[in-house]
């Protein structure tokens, strides 16, 4: 009679183990909860940065009590967060964080206030958001039109409105004369001059520099009164805008940017305006501290690196591997340096910034300045720049890079080798024709998680290029038109810059959640990218066994 084995379940499974594998799907569970979790915060957070909020009038009498401080008045804005405040008497205040704009009114921003302070609530129709250059947002009702020559227009008249965006569609297209003039045509004058100079400073003086010289001082000085000019144009006209405590602020024409009358519209006119403003984001410079504008320059340069240490680590890492793999006699050394490999993969970021700056800039730069550059007045590659942060991360990401490649090239089967081999083909070719396109979908693997790791990588870019603000990018329309020795903004580094560096936190936090989402959304479009390539290669080169 055959004996009952306790052991195993009606399934005829052993029970045993079986809490280890829950605890570990429990774990797994956590982990997405966690992740997701977090992802969700940020996309709701950094969307609502673009979401136009209504605009509302609060009328503030200050309760007995309250501790708040807040003075009688009327506050005009929109209601940012709410947050539930115990004061020292152990008493629950719930408070609402505004923002009211105006900042040469009110100093501060934003402004918080208890909700039984709050005698009277309204949403008029009339209040206007008034985006300008500096000085951030004015929230108000429009006064009237100043225009040149004393011609005054006021608010309900006909043609008020048509006007208003006709000064602003003149004032962008004056900026952006204004633009061109300051940093095509003066900085090439200027360019132009100091190239003259540094060449009668070394040959002495000649005839036909200093011919040059008095052409480029001439044109400067014609530059000059034009942007002069322009400059005056643009603080020429004023739109007068009434705050809602009665005062009214002045604005040049040259200040605004937009105006828009978040009450009266409806859905789809917020999600219009949504969308400007998302694209006002990708695609303009950054004001204010980084706390208003766009992000385009942190764009540009973080794709710009991400893809230049691409190119510099993908064939560093693939070469390497190919060598300890198939031609390195397999022994204590090749082993001591895999070992080495894998634990350069875990060195802090830091440290590969810090010999970035003493190699690639102080020593490698500086080579490269004495030997090319030795007159030049201040360094050119012996500073921080786009080419230096690249040679330091693909540093970073190289280990990366040759594990996976190593794996791929492991895991081309036996079999296509000797194939290659009786054919009659070298070692050489049989590498370079079978081995490595069978294995560039892994080795592909190495270089996203390489790109992944490389664009979010911000500490050993502060000491190897990356600036808060950098009006130049790397690549522009001045020849020679590539710049590998100018410094570059970073998303990663400009997230740091508004979350810790800031001089207004407040105004600084929803830039913190968009410029996130937008980070991760270009980490996300890049690895997808590679993904697709990936997949592609894989079927191309798909191989059979038997």
């Amino acid at each position: 009679m055959a004996q009952t084995n306790t052991a195993f379940a009606t399934t005829g499974r052993s029970r045993k183990g079986e809490p280890f594998v829950w605890l570990t799907a429990a774990g797994l569970t956590i982990g997405v909860i966690l992740t997701l979790g977090l992802l969700g915060l940020v996309v709701v957070k950094g969307l609502e940065v673009f979401w136009p909020a209504r605009l509302v009038v609060l009328e503030v009498e200050p309760a007995e009590g309250s501790g708040q401080g807040t003075a009688a008045g009327t506050v005009a804005g929109y209601v940012v967060q709410e947050r539930v405040r115990r004061d020292l008497a152990g008493k629950t205040h719930e408070e609402i964080q505004v923002f009211r704009g105006n900042r040469e009114l009110h100093g501060e921003k934003f402004v918080f206030l208890d909700r039984a302070d709050i005698a009277e609530t309204r949403q008029p129709g009339d209040l206007l958001l008034v985006e300008r250059l500096e000085g951030g947002h004015v929230i108000g009702r429009a006064g009237a039109l100043e225009l040149a020559g004393g011609e005054r227009l006021e608010a309900g008249a006909a043609g008020f409105d048509e006007r208003l965006e006709q000064l602003i569609e003149e004032s962008a297209g004056r900026r952006e004369e204004l633009k061109r003039i300051e940093k095509d045509q003066i900085g090439r004058n200027a360019k132009r001059v100091k190239e003259l100079n540094l060449e009668a400073k070394l040959a002495g003086s000649d005839a036909g520099v200093a011919a040059e010289l008095a052409e480029l001082r001439e044109e400067f000085e014609r530059l000059d009164g034009e942007r002069g000019e322009i400059r005056e144009r643009l603080e020429a006209d004023h739109f007068v805008v009434e705050s809602a405590d009665g005062r009214e602020i002045r604005l040049a024409g040259g200040e605004l940017l937009h105006v828009f009358r978040p009450n009266e519209a409806g859905f789809l006119g917020r999600l219009g305006e949504m969308f400007r403003r998302g694209w006002t984001f990708l695609s303009s410079d950054p004001r204010e501290a980084n706390t208003e504008g766009g992000v385009y320059p942190a764009i540009f340069g973080t794709v710009v690196m991400t893809l230049v240490m691409s190119i510099f680590v993908t064939p560093f890492g693939v070469i390497a591997a190919i060598y300890l793999r198939e031609y390195a006699k397999q022994g204590h050394l090749v082993r001591a340096v895999r070992i080495s490999v894998n634990n350069l993969a875990g060195v802090p970021s830091i440290v590969f910034g810090v010999f970035g700056l003493a190699f690639f800039i102080y020593f490698v730069g500086g080579l490269v300045d004495d030997t090319f550059f030795p007159d030049a007045e201040e360094p050119v590659y012996k500073s921080g720049g786009i080419l230096w942060a690249s040679l330091t991360l693909a540093l970073l990401t190289v280990p990366v890079v040759i594990v996976a490649t190593e794996e791929a090239l492991a895991a081309v089967p036996r079999g296509v080798r000797e194939a290659a081999l009786a054919c009659g083909a070298s070692k050489w070719q049989a590498i370079q024709r079978v081995v490595l396109p069978a294995s560039l979908p892994g080795i592909l693997t190495g270089v996203i998680l390489a790109m992944a790791r490389g664009a979010g990588e911000v500490a050993p870019l502060m000491l190897v290029g990356v600036v808060k603000s950098a009006p130049d990018l790397p690549i522009d329309g001045v020849a020679p038109f590539v710049h590998p020795e100018r410094q570059f903004m970073h998303l990663g580094f400009h997230i740091y810059d508004l979350g810790f560096q800031s001089p207004d936190s407040e105004a600084a936090k929803p830039m913190v959640f968009a410029t996130t989402l937008l980070l991760i959304s270009i980490v996300v479009v890049m690895n997808l990218a590679a993904i697709v390539i990936r997949n592609r290669l894989r079927k191309k080169y798909a191989t059979s066994s038997f």
